[in-house]
C-alpha cells in the first residue's frame, strides 16, 4: 500500500484542483493520499468527491504556517482535525487574512521595480484560494521577470530580499495544542530542511513535543540524511510516528507524488489517533 501524505492543491499554493490532485495521486500508482493545503480546509469536499470516484482512500489534512518567537518558520502537518474546531478556525483566517495583507505589501514593492501589479498576481489565485509568495512568483513568471518559481524564491522573492514582508504566524507549540483540541494529528513537516532557511533547535522541539506532537515527517526530499537520522533517533526517544511524503505541488515543484511515502501501521495510528475527521474510503 503506498500512502502520501503531504500534497497542495490550487486551494493554496499547488497548481491542481483538489480533484486533479487525486487524479494525479491515482495516476503516479498511490493507494491514499492527503491533501494538505497552507492553513485552508476548503479543499477537502471535492477531493473527498474525487476519492470517491477514483477509488482511492482520501486524508482530510492542513499544513499549518508557525514561526517560533526567533523568527524561524515552523510548518506543522495536521491530520483528520475538525475543520470546525472555533480555535483551530481562528488562528488559520487570522493567518490568511495576514498573508494577503503581506502579498499586497510585497506587490506594492515589487511594483517599483518590476512589471507586476495585483491583479496580474490574483491572475493566478484560485477562488478562494489563500494568496501567497508562490502567485507572485507566478505572476513574475508570466512577466518574464523570472524562469520558474525556483528562480523567483531564491532571488527576488527570498526572505532576505528587500521585497520580503513578514506575516503573521501563531507559534508552532499553540498550533500543536489547537489540532489537539481539534481531534487532529500534529506532524512536524520536513524539520531539517535545511535549504529552506533557519531551523529549529532543542528548544522548540522540547515545546511542540510537551505540547501534544505525535510526528516527524523524516522522509522528505528537503530533510538532508545525517538530519533524518536525527529525527529517527528523535521519534524513538518520545514514541512519535515517522511519516514520509513528497510534498506535491503540481507543476510548481519538482516533487513527485509518491517519491517518500508513509507506512500503512502508521496511517492506521493516525486513524486511531484522531477524533476530529476520519478517512474517507
Amino acid at each position: 500500500m503506498r500512502i502520501d501524505l503531504h500534497a497542495h492543491s490550487n486551494v493554496s499554493d499547488g497548481t491542481e484542483t483538489p480533484a486533479g490532485v487525486i487524479i494525479s495521486a491515482v495516476a503516479a500508482g498511490l493507494d491514499a493520499v492527503a491533501l494538505t493545503d497552507h492553513d485552508s480546509t476548503d479543499g477537502w469536499d471535492p477531493a473527498a468527491a474525487a476519492a470517491r470516484d477514483h477509488g482511492i482512500a482520501f486524508v482530510p489534512g492542513m499544513e499549518i504556517s508557525c514561526r517560533t518567537e526567533q523568527g524561524i518558520s515552523v510548518h506543522l502537518l495536521s491530520y483528520l482535525h475538525d475543520p470546525a474546531h472555533a480555535g483551530l478556525l481562528e488562528e488559520i483566517t487570522k493567518s490568511k487574512d495576514a498573508r494577503l495583507t503581506r502579498a499586497e505589501h510585497m506587490v506594492t514593492l515589487l511594483s517599483e521595480d518590476y512589471p507586476l501589479t495585483w491583479d496580474d498576481v490574483i491572475h493566478h489565485v484560485a477562488p478562494g484560494a489563500t494568496v501567497g509568495r508562490p502567485h507572485i512568483a507566478d505572476a513574475l513568471v508570466a512577466a518574464g521577470v523570472v524562469a520558474d518559481r525556483s528562480e523567483a524564491f531564491t532571488s527576488i522573492l527570498t526572505s532576505h530580499s528587500r521585497y520580503f514582508v513578514q506575516h503573521y504566524a501563531p507559534n508552532p507549540a499553540v498550533a500543536v495544542e489547537l489540532v489537539r483540541a481539534a481531534g487532529g494529528v500534529p506532524v512536524f513537516a520536513h524539520p531539517v530542511a535545511s535549504s529552506r532557511g533557519r531551523i529549529v533547535g532543542e528548544r522548540t522541539y522540547r515545546e511542540m513535543i510537551d505540547a501534544g506532537l505525535m510526528g516527524l515527517e523524516v522522509e522528505h526530499r528537503d530533510n538532508p540524511e545525517e538530519g533524518r537520522d536525527f529525527l529517527r533517533m528523535l521519534a524513538a526517544e518520545h514514541g512519535l510516528l515517522i511519516t514520509g511524503s513528497s510534498d506535491y505541488h503540481g507543476a510548481g515543484k519538482p516533487n513527485l507524488l509518491g517519491e517518500n511515502t508513509t507506512s500503512p501501521a502508521v496511517l492506521a495510528r493516525i486513524e486511531e489517533m484522531a477524533t476530529g475527521s476520519t478517512v474517507v474510503r
